[in-house]
């Protein structure tokens, strides 16, 4: 299966220090049915905790995950910073996610030589 995380996810991870490790636990969260709300349209958002803090004061990123194909992390915020998301976002969210799904492994290899995503490499 794919791990990938978008340039913007990438960059924000980097900021909030989110390793790969944290990232990986939060798909296999999601595969479990842990920590993890289906929004529809293959999109999901799971809790991922924070470093030296539990789930719930931490943060929720957008995962747009196919079983045993994909798992694209698109979006993160932390509950202090965000509510939740709205529904002009959820419906972009959906849009990204129904394209980034339907990227070939050759379109997939292209984004991550031009840094427009990112493996999810532990």
């Amino acid at each position: 299966m794919k791990k990938l995380k978008t340039k913007w996810f990438n960059n924000w991870a980097v900021k909030n220090k989110i390793d790969n490790s944290t990232l990986n636990e939060g798909i296999s969260n999601l595969e479990n049915q842990l920590s993890a709300i289906n929004l529809g349209s293959n999109l999901f958002k799971v809790r991922i905790a924070r470093k030296g803090s539990g789930k719930s004061s931490g943060y929720r990123t957008i995962i747009v995950y196919k079983a045993n194909e994909k798992a694209i992390f698109i979006y993160g915020f932390s509950k202090n910073e965000q509510e939740n998301i709205n529904k002009t976002e959820l419906s972009m969210f959906k849009k990204l996610g129904k394209d980034l799904l339907n990227l070939t492994d050759s379109e997939i290899d292209k984004a991550i030589n031009k840094k427009i995503l990112h493996n999810l490499e532990v």
